[in-house]
């Protein structure tokens, strides 16, 4: 097809007029209806927030995927928190995403209501902070809700370093963080919706490189570009996405630069390397996966607050009217869902997905419509 013109970035309305007809020749030159999947909360709230989907030729389809780490973990681990709330020898730190996610309907509540009903649960900013809430309260077990993906799992390795350099036996973590190039793996193999690129997650790459979307290229012949979270990073990208497609080529390209390289953040990747090793994990919405998520290594089992507290997981369900899971996978949009708008609202919320500010039900209610 030829060597299509790559436009620098540019801010505002000049990103549009100067992005827009490249993005509408190269979808006229495709000529087939393009699906393009972002595997970031961020990229789904600045595309909601942007009104990049209406902005599209018809034939390109903007769809969110599992990008939001609150929406992905599985309503087993909301459980055991919510136990872990209820013990009161226990005091539970946690970033807010987490604090209003329901449990299963079983289980009841959410951890906002176990702190109602008197539980200790803390908020903090960082993983340090509760390092910091152990030291302050050593007749309580701290126990630090370790969820994200490969951008926060970094600073939850270096608390657990730090309470080991510095003797704090009173501080653990329960570790759900999952890593992302699996899923979107599992997205390819499970074949349930047709993906034919990716823009991949900007704050994620800064840690781990992007090299480490080859496979996808190389196995699958999916294009990938590492994106920004601006508008005019999100319509580069999909620029560069419709580039390979109508050339026929499957590469990772970087469009953020400015924060990525190949190689990643070295120094965090020691730090994973060092506390973490890769374990099997179960995702709402796409059960589990090979190789997809971070466990604690066995030199630091005392930090695990699942083996040294006796945490259990049990088999647990979340609300049946809910489909936050096929949200997730991009089967459907948030209206698809009959709760969403109805029973399900971002001050009554049913599931994750309208819970966090990364949540696909909750962009889709603050920027597209409130109800259906």
């Amino acid at each position: 097809m030829g060597n299509y013109p790559r436009i620098g970035r540019l801010a505002g309305s000049n990103a549009v007029k100067t992005l827009m007809p490249a993005i509408n020749e190269l979808a006229q030159h495709v000529a087939r209806d393009v699906r393009l999947m972002e595997v970031c909360g961020t990229h789904t709230m600045s595309a909601f927030r942007s009104g990049l989907p209406q902005l599209l030729p018809r034939n390109v389809r903007l769809i969110s995927g599992p990008g939001c780490p609150v929406c992905v973990t599985d309503t087993n681990y909301i459980d055991a928190a919510i136990a872990l709330c209820r013990r009161p020898d226990v005091m539970v730190t946690t970033f807010g995403d987490l604090v209003r996610v329901p449990g299963s309907p079983s289980v009841g509540g959410s951890l906002e209501r176990e702190r109602a009903a008197g539980g200790d649960l803390r908020v903090v900013y960082s993983p340090t902070d509760a390092v910091a809430m152990a030291q302050e309260h050593p007749a309580k077990k701290v126990v630090f809700l370790g969820v994200g993906f490969e951008t926060t799992a970094p600073t939850v390795a270096a608390s657990i370093l730090l309470a080991a350099k510095d003797g704090v036996e009173n501080y653990f973590v329960l570790c759900a963080h999952k890593t992302m190039p699996r899923a979107m793996e599992a997205l390819l193999q499970n074949q349930e919706v047709k993906i034919d690129g990716f823009l991949c997650p900007g704050h994620v790459s800064v840690i781990t490189g992007a090299a480490m979307y080859r496979f996808i290229c190389e196995k699958y012949k999916v294009p990938c570009v590492v994106a920004g979270f601006e508008a005019w990073d999100m319509l580069k990208a999909i620029e560069m996405l419709l580039a390979q497609i109508a050339e026929g080529s499957a590469k990772v390209e970087i469009e953020y630069s400015r924060s990525v390289n190949e190689r990643g953040n070295v120094a965090a990747q020691k730090l994973l390397t060092e506390v973490f090793e890769e374990c099997d994990a179960g995702w709402r919405g796409l059960g589990n996966i090979p190789r997809s998520s971070l466990a604690i290594r066995a030199k630091y089992a005392r930090f695990d607050a699942a083996k040294a507290l006796g945490v259990k997981f049990e088999a647990a369900r979340p609300d049946p009217g809910c489909r936050c899971g096929d949200v997730l996978r991009g089967v459907i949009t948030p209206p698809d869902c009959k709760l969403y708008g109805k029973a399900c609202t971002p001050t009554d919320p049913v599931g994750p997905c309208m819970v966090s500010n990364e949540g696909t039900c909750a962009a889709y209610y603050r920027y597209e419509k409130r109800a259906v």
